[in-house]
């Protein structure tokens, strides 16, 4: 077998969407002739645990482990926070008036640490690994960001010992929606940007995840980059025994960042739980993750807070169960510059659910593309309040009279076995 190097951040018990791209290819290359070696740090600050997924990573697989030194605990006591609190990686968009050092602490992050926390990792694994390949030569080596440190380690590997590199972006770079809000100084701008280029430059390929993703990166000089979208594991959807909620329910799993908040959604349902009574005594919202202060907000001040079930934090496989328990998954796209180019990797786990999407976001955005060529549901553009709430009444309807249908398109195009297909073709381009 051909052997590759992965470096992800990234890596179970972590839980969260960042955790399952990885260990989803992971899980398949073995079927495509392929062994993988995982790099990850051993002490992580991760936001969520979810030990579930320890049962993904393949059996006698290497995982190679190091210790990372992230100035959180720096961070913790500067703001006053307790040892076990969690730092939260969408707090930067937080509807709150941040305090003096809370935008000290920003400052910090954007202008000292480039291109992020994790870069006190570089120097230490690439001495490790440059030790570790000599021994156990790999045929080719893959990074993920963000962080986007985990590709400055496989930059130098490739310019130290000439190894072929894959550069994977799950997220912009310098496009992410919060990059103006990290207060960057002309300098920190200047050192963010050439180290993408940098990375854009050298990777022997890149793969990124929607192709409006690909064309921002093209327009930054890139040539010889893919899209592989995130997907669906048909292994999570084994078990069918699972019985429709009673209510007429509205899921959402994930984080909900300001950005993200649908205030849309929140103004169209207090609109019709006061017009129309059957439908305000079968409503159910259900929430899975952490959300926004601003999301409480809005419901509290619409009247919403009777309908709505929060729950903080379920693992993968809860939260799989979750999603096809409900009638409708609800799907918002952060109403931010580049919200054409967000695909939520929730989106294709929602594909997998057979249930009904409701989505609010760009008509002409790549998660419109997805929903519209699988039949998986219905969206309306951001201050469409007419068109959400007619699509919403159209999936109530259906509900009151058993006929809301169960997506029917053909999905096997994003399924993790598919898509680890597509990788192993372009690994094995670039392995000669």
């Amino acid at each position: 077998m051909k052997k590759v190097l992965i470096i992800t951040y990234y890596w179970p018990p972590s839980g969260g969407s960042g955790v399952q791209r990885w260990l989803k290819f992971t899980k398949y290359l073995r079927d495509f002739n392929w062994e993988p070696v995982i790099y990850t740090p051993e002490n992580p600050e991760i936001p969520v645990k979810d030990s579930s997924l320890l049962n993904d990573i393949p059996e006698g697989i290497t995982v190679l482990k190091k210790k990372i030194w992230e100035p959180y605990s720096f961070y913790k006591k500067f703001l006053g926070q307790k040892g076990e609190d969690k730092i939260q990686t969408g707090f930067l968009t937080e509807k709150k008036k941040p305090k003096r050092k809370e935008k000290i602490s920003v400052w910090i992050r954007g202008n000292l640490f480039i291109p992020d926390a994790r870069k006190f990792w570089i120097r230490p694994s690439v001495k490790y690994l440059t030790t570790y390949l000599k021994k156990n030569p790999v045929d080719i080596i893959i990074s993920t960001g963000p962080p986007h440190s985990m590709h400055l380690i496989a930059q130098r590997l490739k310019k130290k010992l000439n190894i072929p590199w894959l550069a994977d972006f799950r997220d912009p770079w310098t496009n992410i929606d919060f990059y103006k809000d990290l207060k960057l100084t002309q300098w920190a701008d200047k050192k963010h940007k050439k180290q993408e280029q940098l990375v854009i430059k050298e990777a022997d390929s890149l793969i990124v995840v929607g192709n409006t993703l690909k064309k921002e990166y093209q327009n930054m000089g890139a040539k010889n980059i893919s899209v592989i979208t995130n997907g669906y594991d048909q292994d999570d959807y084994i078990d069918n025994d699972v019985c429709l909620d009673k209510k007429f329910s509205i899921m959402h799993v994930g984080t909900i960042t300001y950005s993200r908040n649908p205030k849309d959604l929140w103004l169209v349902l207090s609109e019709l739980v006061n017009e129309y009574h059957d439908f305000a005594e079968d409503l159910e919202i259900k929430l899975i993750g952490k959300i926004d202060l601003s999301v409480n907000e809005n419901i509290a001040k619409l009247g919403l807070e009777k309908f709505v079930v929060k729950t903080n934090y379920l693992s993968h496989k809860d939260a799989i169960r979750e999603q096809k328990k409900s009638h409708v998954l609800f799907l918002p796209i952060n109403n931010t510059q580049n919200a054409k180019g967000i695909i939520t990797g929730k989106l294709f786990e929602y594909l997998a659910a057979r249930r009904p999407v409701l989505g609010i976001g760009p008509t002409d955005g790549d998660a419109a593309e997805i929903i519209n060529n699988t039949k998986a549901g219905m969206l309306s553009g951001f201050g469409d309040n007419n068109r959400l709430k007619n699509n919403i009444l159209a999936l109530y309807h259906d509900y009151k009279n058993g006929k809301l249908q169960t997506n029917k398109g053909n999905i096997s195009k994003y399924s993790r076995k598919n898509l680890t297909g597509e990788l192993v073709e372009l690994l094995n381009g670039l392995v000669k």
